[in-house]
């Protein structure tokens, strides 16, 4: 079957979770997948092919109506769980309103102990009761259209009751034990439950203090009385003894009857016993209708650096034995603990592939569904070891820096993926109840840039009718539900983001840089405890170096050795080298290759000089030395100092992709980010200012086609544009500019006005109507926290009043409700982590608003600029104009006690503390002015 007709047929199978796939039983979708296998994915994963287009035209038919399978996500957490059905019904209901095109569910902790009078009852995880739950919640998400994705597990990482410790995480323990001067004997370790002793040694020093290097091997024999025995010497002497144990590390957030410990990722047996006891009940609950998709989380297995059958495993792919070598990896003394510290940490990312992320994928397929996973932590899982899942997902807003976001979304770009999720909004504006439409669209903007294509949002907690508003919220994580007061604009942000998905989706990614992951040094800088490629890599792709190539006009996807000798890089015009030491011979032969057909590389600092591991280094390094000259003698390769130059040298080489001029004094225009997908006859470019302050710039693109259309992402509607385009973005704002062969059909010509000019001030004469309460004049505007009677007032009130409207004022002539401009923030750096990420700006509008002109809707704003174009609305004479302000749920949170959670902690343990409760406090809401009328000549 030729391979578009696969991926066609499984998109068949797959798209349509609310249409299609409710009448294909698991074993169809399963022959569906396996039939794709061979064909569809490299190496052997099946994948989901949404609908890709390769010609513009074919695009612009959705814009309006974007795929349902580009709708973003929510997580949705069941507490306890103590969910019921009719509840669950009304959420899903919920959700479909608001444009969410699916759920990921989550178990996790309890938020409230059992009460027959408030209708709580926590189901334990995977009784009957839960697994109930499950179906029906499948069952109707379904129906409604959603898609309905699976957390294999309960809290994170996986692990649970039926995890016994020989199934736990591993982790080498190194005791040290003293053996005075003139002794014979000595008190030996005490071996736990779980634990082998590997090997020991003996040599001069003490506990605290020897040389590891010159240790010698010790007899490992059984000693009933708990003794060790050895020939007596003068000096005192120190026996090291490494012991294989585990962490004793317990799944985080467990749902009721979750706890336990968490699973080894590099036993196959443990795998396989988890995908028994939780995996088989937990999709059986699903019947013929498998999840689109089972998910795991980022890999946070801390503490691993073992697992039971480690020298095994290790002698067979490395070729030596590594029990000698012991002292040397754990103590990383000595000048050979690099190189076999890179071979015993890159066993480990052989084996989490080889047990757990190919048995898991297999697994999956065999029960009709696919496997989505956050690969990076603990263990060190690489780049391309995405390539053995189908569906690959990141996290993390630095788009300016290291991010696993950027690594899920390279990995999908060199391994065919369409598809990069993101969990999204994990830590937005800290603590909950406190993040914005606004601060949503900061931090997905800084996703798409990213190459992310599905939003997965994190979250929504599912809330028993009885809780006091604005309901649960997970310990850490903001809240996206129908209790925020401002989900009234749901609808709007889900188009925004479904829009922008399926957009970024179309034709192939085209970011024109690379960066070469340096993984043997990070492999070789790996530490006992802490064996992680994503938590080291940070050393060597700096800000600085991410800063550089972004800041010249270009954005970039990562590489790793692994992909250079899989799947190449001759797509990418130039590979960035930084600081990369260790490199096999393979791989600089294929940059060598590289090279010669035209590509470029910048090197930065050293270059490569060493075999990356430990078994004939000293002929690998000569091979790595002889290589490394004769590419860094070629032309086409430039090497530079610092990251700093790298900016310079990439301009050098290759011109940006995009380029800003005449940017004002003062604007920030190095945040303005954009992203380009290339697609047979057109060039699609997303552009956003991720910055707090207005951009206006001329804008160029270094391979501009004969037309040009600018896509507003909010409506989908395409308005013809010049080719190189004046560029006005408000704080926050994003365009999507589209290059094409030709003139694309439905762009409407760019219409000319002229300088904006306010009319009328409309700050004063309004009345506002809070729920239940009489009318109240406003003739100042202010927050509603300014008045005692609404400062806890989370929820909605209608703004209204006349306005009065010539008939000259309406000809020829654009009108336009401005609502002000808001505040800038200072930048104080913390919006550019994963914690405390949020919009760095006080929008006049708090937070939301549905505005509406004679009664019909004119519009809806929720993001800067906070200017509505109400025209059509409007007649000559008096004119009703209605404004329904929505603001946030932090205020009526900020009224009421917190729950005392003393008796649940007492029951289950302590399994969360609610984040940032101290910074709790009513924010600003309603209309904070000016209001103003603006008019702009159209010609």
């Amino acid at each position: 079957m030729p391979q578009r007709h696969v991926h066609r047929s499984v998109a068949a199978l797959a798209s349509s979770p609310g249409r299609l796939r409710r009448s294909v039983p698991a074993a169809a979708l399963a022959a569906a997948l396996a039939t794709g296998l061979a064909h569809a994915a490299p190496h052997g994963s099946a994948t989901h092919d949404p609908t890709v287009f390769q010609r513009i035209g074919d695009v612009a038919q959705h814009l309006a109506t974007p795929p349902a399978d580009a709708r973003p996500m929510m997580r949705w957490w069941w507490f306890g769980p103590a969910v019921e059905k009719n509840q669950l019904a009304l959420e899903i209901q919920r959700m479909k309103e608001g444009g969410i095109g699916g759920v990921e569910i989550q178990a996790v902790y309890p938020m409230a102990l059992d009460d027959p009078a408030r209708g709580v009852k926590n189901l334990p995880f995977l009784s009957p009761e839960h697994l109930e739950a499950l179906r029906f919640a499948n069952e109707q998400g379904r129906a409604a259209g959603l898609r309905v994705d699976l957390t294999l597990g309960s809290g994170w990482p996986f692990g649970g009751p039926h995890i016994g410790i020989a199934d736990a995480i591993g982790k080498m323990r190194v005791v040290a034990v003293e053996v005075p001067a003139g002794a014979s004997g000595y008190r030996l370790p005490v071996v736990s439950e779980g634990e082998k002793i590997e090997a020991a040694f003996i040599g001069d020093g003490t506990a605290k203090e020897y040389d590891a290097t010159r240790l010698r091997p010790l007899p490992v024999a059984d000693a009933p009385d708990g003794r060790g025995t050895v020939a007596a010497a003068a000096a005192p002497r120190v026996a090291v003894y490494y012991i294989a144990s585990r962490s004793g590390m317990q799944v985080k957030r467990p749902a009721v009857g979750g706890e336990g410990f968490v699973l080894d990722h590099m036993s196959r047996r443990a795998i396989d016993n988890h995908l028994k006891n939780v995996g088989e009940p937990l999709l059986k609950a699903f019947g013929d209708q498998p999840p689109y998709a089972i998910f795991s989380d980022s890999l946070e297995s801390y503490g691993t650096d073992w697992t039971g059958d480690f020298l095994e495993q290790f002698q067979r792919r490395r070729g030596y034995d590594l029990r000698p070598y012991l002292p040397l990896v754990f103590s990383g003394q000595g000048a050979d603990a690099p190189a076999l510290r890179h071979d015993w940490a890159l066993t480990q990312t052989e084996l989490v592939e080889d047990n757990y992320l190919k048995p898991v994928t297999e697994w999956a397929h065999r029960h009709g569904t696919r496997f989505r996973s956050q690969t990076y932590g603990e263990p060190p899982a690489s780049l391309s070891s995405f390539r053995h899942q189908d569906l690959f997902e990141g996290e993390g807003a630095q788009y300016r820096q290291f991010s696993f976001t950027r690594l899920a979304s390279s990995a999908a770009h060199l391994y065919g993926r369409p598809v990069v999720s993101a969990e999204t909004w994990t830590w937005l504006r800290s603590p909950a109840h406190t993040a914005s439409p606004l601060d949503m669209k900061a931090e997905a903007d800084r996703m798409f840039v990213q190459g992310v294509t599905q939003i997965i949002g994190h979250g929504w907690p599912y809330t028993p009718p009885n809780a006091p508003e604005p309901g649960y919220q997970l310990y850490a994580a903001a809240v996206f539900n129908h209790h925020q007061p401002w989900y009234m604009v749901m609808p709007e942000v889900s188009g925004y983001l479904a829009r922008v998905s399926y957009l970024l989706r179309q034709g192939a990614p085209a970011n024109q840089v690379a960066v070469l992951l340096p993984n043997d040094d990070v492999y070789a800088i790996n530490r006992p405890g802490k064996t992680s490629l994503s938590a080291e890599l940070p050393k060597f792709i700096k800000p600085e170096l991410v800063q550089q190539i972004m800041d010249s006009g270009h954005n970039l996807d990562y590489v790793d050795p692994e992909a250079v000798l899989r799947v190449g890089i001759g797509r990418y015009p130039v590979l960035v080298m930084p600081n990369v030491t260790r490199l096999a011979p393979e791989v600089l032969a294929k940059l060598d290759a590289y090279v010669k057909g035209g590509g470029r590389i910048i090197a930065i600092g050293a270059t490569p000089s060493l075999a990356p591991g430990f078994k004939d280094a000293a002929r690998i390094t000569a091979e790595v030395k002889r290589a490394s000259a004769a590419l860094f003698g070629r032309r086409g390769v430039t090497r530079i100092g610092t990251d700093l130059e790298l900016g310079r040298a990439l301009q050098g080489v290759l011109p940006g992709d995009v380029q800003l001029s005449n940017v004002r004094p003062g604007e920030a225009g190095n945040r303005v980010s954009f992203v380009r997908r290339k697609l047979a006859d057109a060039d699609i470019y997303f552009i956003a200012n991720t910055g707090n302050e207005p951009v206006s710039a001329s804008l160029a693109f270094r391979q501009p086609r004969r037309h040009a259309a600018r896509l507003d992402p909010d409506s989908g509607s395409l308005t013809q544009s010049a080719l190189a385009p004046a560029l006005q973005l408000a704080p926050y704002e994003s365009v999507v500019y589209v290059m094409s062969d030709a003139p694309l059909p439905g762009a409407a010509p760019e219409a000319k006005t002229g300088a904006a000019a306010v009319v009328a001030d409309l700050s004063a004469g309004w009345q506002v109507r809070f729920p239940d309460r009489p009318p109240v004049a406003m003739d100042r505007l202010a927050s509603w926290t300014d008045s005692e009677a609404t400062r806890y007032f989370s929820g909605r009130a209608v703004y209204s009043r006349k306005l009065a409207v010539g008939a000259a004022q309406l000809n020829g002539k654009r009108v336009s409700i401005d609502f002000g401009t808001g505040t800038p923030l200072p930048d104080s750096g913390v919006h550019a982590h994963h914690s405390g990420m949020r919009a760095m700006y006080e929008p006049a509008l708090r937070d939301a608003a549905v505005v509406t002109v004679n009664g019909r809707r004119a519009g809806t704003l929720w993001h800067p600029p906070y200017r509505l174009d109400v025209t059509p609305f409007l007649k000559a004479g008096d004119n009703d104009i209605d404004v329904t302000v929505a603001n946030l749920g932090v205020n009526a949170l900020a009224g009421r006690e917190l729950p005392d959670f003393k008796l649940l902690r007492l029951r289950y343990g302590n399994r969360f503390e609610l984040q940032d409760t101290d910074k709790i406090a009513p924010q600003p809401a309603g209309l904070l002015g000016p209001v103003t009328l603006v008019e702009e000549a159209v010609r």
